[in-house]
C-alpha cells in the first residue's frame, strides 16, 4: 500500500505543502527531545518492531516492556517462536490478555518462516496476508523497519488527527476514517517516516491525552483547528460505550489424591486454548439447588461426579462488557458415575498444584491455582478488567 492510494478529488487535502512541511518538522523535533526510551526503539529489526506493536494493541506501554522483554529471551528471532508449542506461546502471554493476539502471532510467525524464509516482507499489502495483521499494524512494521512510504493509525494519532482536523464525524465512521487515514498519508516525508509515524504516537500518547489534553506543552498546537475552536475536551467523537452485564459464575476446584482437575478451553469459549478449572454461569442462590446445580453442570462439562464443598474464593473481574462475580468451590471427586452425560468434549488433565504453573491459565485461573497451598482460605478478590 502506497500513501498515493488515499488521494482522491472526493478527500481534498487537509494541509497546504508549507504547513504539512512544518508540521513534520514540529513532530520530529519534540520526538528527539521527549521520545521515550523503549526497548522496541532500539531497533528496526522487524521482529521486534511487530512483535511490539502486537502486544501494544489495547495495553499500556508500561505492561507491554516486562512482556516484551521475556518473550524475546524465549524467541528470540521469528524462527524460534515458529518453532515453539502453542502453549507455550500462551504461558508467556498469560496476563497480557486478548489471547487470539498470541495465537495469531504465532502462526504468522509459521507463515514468515514457511512462506518467506524467515524474512519479513517490506510490502505492506504482503504483511497484511499475515494472520492478525491489519492496515495499522502492516503500516507500522513496514514504514518502522523499511522506512517504507506508509501511513499508520491507531488510537493515539486517530485522536490527535481528530482533534487537529477538528474531525465532526464519530471516528469510526468510513467517512470520518477516510479523512484521518489521508490525513496521516499526507503527511508522511520522504524519509524518516517511520520516525514520524512514532512521533506522532508519542505526542498522541503523552500529549493529547483523551482527558485534559497538555495544549500547552503540544508541538503542534498552533495547526490545531480543535484547540483553536475550544473544542479540544470533546473530540474526537466515539460511539457510546456498550452497558456493562452483570454475570455470576463457579469455578470447581475438585481434588483427588492430591491433584486438582483442569480443562482446556474450547476454540469457541473465551480464553481459548488456555486452561481452566471447570467453570460455568451460575444460577441458583438456595443452597440445596446450587449445590445440585454445581454437581449436574461439572459432570456436563467434565463428566465427573462431585461432592461440593466450601467456598474457596470470591473473585470479582471485567471481561469485555461483563462484569463477572466468580466464586471458587472446593469439591471431591466421587466414584460413582455422573448423574448426566458430559456433553462439552475438551481435553482434561488431573494435575498437582506445582504442575499447573506449567499451563497457560487465565488471569483467574492462576489466582485460583495460587490457592492450593496446604492452608487454604476463603478469600474475597477484585482482579479488574481480563481479556479474551
Amino acid at each position: 500500500m502506497n500513501s498515493k492510494s488515499f488521494a482522491s478529488a472526493e478527500v481534498p487535502a487537509a494541509w497546504d505543502p508549507a504547513t504539512r512541511s512544518a508540521l513534520r518538522r514540529a513532530a520530529l523535533g519534540w520526538f528527539r527531545q521527549h521520545a521515550r526510551d523503549l526497548p522496541w526503539r532500539r531497533t528496526r529489526d522487524p521482529y521486534h518492531v511487530w512483535l511490539s506493536e502486537v502486544m501494544l494493541q489495547q495495553t499500556q506501554v508500561a505492561t507491554v516492556i516486562g512482556y516484551f522483554e521475556r518473550f524475546l529471551a524465549a524467541f528470540p528471532s521469528v524462527r524460534h517462536l515458529a518453532q515453539a508449542d502453542e502453549q507455550q506461546v500462551l504461558r508467556l502471554w498469560e496476563g497480557l490478555g486478548y489471547y487470539r493476539r498470541a495465537r495469531q502471532l504465532h502462526s504468522a510467525a509459521r507463515q514468515v518462516v514457511e512462506q518467506h524464509g524467515a524474512e519479513f516482507p517490506r510490502d505492506a499489502a504482503v504483511l497484511r496476508k499475515l494472520p492478525g495483521i491489519g492496515r495499522y499494524t502492516a503500516g507500522a512494521v513496514a514504514s518502522i523497519a523499511f522506512d517504507a512510504r506508509e501511513p499508520i493509525l491507531e488510537a493515539n494519532t486517530v485522536r490527535l488527527l481528530a482533534r487537529l482536523l477538528a474531525e465532526p464525524n464519530v471516528v469510526t465512521t468510513s467517512a470520518a476514517q477516510t479523512r484521518l487515514w489521508a490525513a496521516a498519508a499526507e503527511l508522511l516525508p520522504t524519509r524518516d517516516v517511520g520516525q514520524l509515524n512514532q512521533a506522532l504516537m508519542e505526542i498522541g500518547s503523552l500529549v493529547c491525552t483523551p482527558r485534559s489534553p497538555r495544549c500547552d506543552e503540544c508541538p503542534l498546537a498552533g495547526w490545531c483547528r480543535a484547540r483553536a475552536a475550544g473544542i479540544q475536551a470533546t473530540l474526537p467523537i466515539t460511539r457510546p460505550k456498550t452497558p456493562t452485564e452483570d454475570v455470576t459464575e463457579a469455578a470447581i476446584v475438585i481434588r483427588h489424591r492430591g491433584k486438582f482437575l483442569v480443562r482446556q478451553r474450547g476454540a469457541d469459549e473465551r480464553w481459548a486454548g488456555l486452561w481452566d478449572f471447570p467453570r460455568f454461569p451460575l444460577e441458583g442462590h438456595d443452597p440445596d439447588a446450587q449445590s445440585a446445580e454445581l454437581r449436574r453442570k461439572t459432570a456436563e462439562q467434565t463428566g465427573v461426579s462431585i461432592d461440593p464443598g466450601e467456598l474457596l474464593a470470591t473473585i470479582r473481574h471485567g471481561v469485555t462488557r461483563f462484569r463477572i462475580t466468580l466464586h471458587c468451590f472446593a469439591a471431591r471427586r466421587l466414584p460413582a458415575p455422573p448423574l448426566v452425560e458430559r456433553r462439552m468434549i475438551s481435553p482434561l488433565k488431573w494435575l498437582r498444584a506445582e504442575e499447573l504453573e506449567q499451563l497457560p491459565l487465565s488471569v483467574t485461573g492462576r489466582r485460583i491455582s495460587r490457592l492450593l497451598g496446604p492452608h487454604q482460605k476463603r478469600r474475597q478478590e477484585n482482579v479488574g478488567q481480563e481479556n479474551n
